[in-house]
């Protein structure tokens, strides 16, 4: 496949820790073939391993975030050879944004559909556009969200009604009902939509990545944990916080009145 379809960048200067993931098949909204979402989800491993990567933005052509699968390249296998991705323990091959170790910024202009959707649901924070277009319609096509992010993520970020309506209609929502949702955190023009992601990602690099890297563990789990079993996990990740480096810097800097330089140990 062609490498361009899925785009890879280190911000310039300052912004070098931040990462972004551009979705570019202008043609067809960015709708995913199977080589398509092989490369998307080998980018994201990419993003949790490097070194040099503190915040991921993953956003689409201008106009066009994803819109699902490209249908013409799903029919070209028969139903009855469509295997699933994975196993329901590969994690990573469903949920590759949630599976990141970094915090990742949804920059959404233009239609979030089918894949798209649940893409947008497995980013920790959504930014989008007036021309963003929200639509989980998998039931039009015989399907439940096939990420399980719709019927998983979305009832816990909008509640299980909204989701639920949203999942057996298909219909779509704009930014501003998305917005009035809570499903998106800011609405902000077309021309505007990058900068305003790079200033989120911005107010990010201030924190230590370790804790970053805990606290996403820790709110994702802890959506499925009793107290009880969120309290073991959070005194572990409290402990090591306790004996680590940055925590050591945290401190340091704050003493001394200065920036601080954590290393992510």
């Amino acid at each position: 496949m062609n490498d361009s379809l899925i785009r890879y960048a280190h911000g310039e200067g300052d912004d070098a820790p931040i990462v972004t993931i551009t979705i570019d098949r202008a043609e067809k909204r960015n709708a995913m073939t199977y080589a398509m979402l092989a490369d998307f989800t080998a980018k994201v491993a990419q993003a949790s391993l490097d070194p040099l990567c503190r915040v991921v933005i993953l956003t689409g052509v201008p106009g066009a975030f994803c819109a699902g699968t490209d249908l013409a390249d799903l029919a070209t296998i028969p139903g009855e050879n469509r295997g699933l991705r994975g196993s329901a323990t590969d994690e990573h091959a469903w949920w590759p944004l949630v599976s990141c170790t970094k915090p990742v910024i949804g920059a959404i202009d233009g239609p979030a559909v089918g894949m798209g959707a649940e893409f947008s649901s497995q980013c920790d924070v959504r930014i989008a556009t007036p021309r963003a277009r929200f639509a989980w319609n998998f039931a039009h096509r015989g399907l439940v969200p096939d990420t399980g992010a719709g019927s998983w993520l979305l009832p816990r970020l909008i509640g299980p009604a909204q989701a639920l309506r949203l999942l057996y209609s298909g219909d779509f929502i704009d930014g501003a009902e998305a917005l009035r949702l809570g499903y998106v955190q800011a609405i902000v023009d077309p021309d505007d939509l990058a900068a305003a992601a790079v200033s989120e990602a911005r107010r990010y690099l201030l924190g230590s990545p370790m804790s970053h890297r805990l606290i996403k563990s820790l709110v994702y789990g802890g959506l499925d944990r009793t107290h009880q079993e969120h309290l073991v996990a959070h005194t572990e990740a409290l402990s090591g916080c306790f004996k680590s480096d940055d925590h050591r810097e945290g401190v340091a800097s704050f003493l001394e009145r200065r920036p601080a330089r954590f290393t992510g140990s």
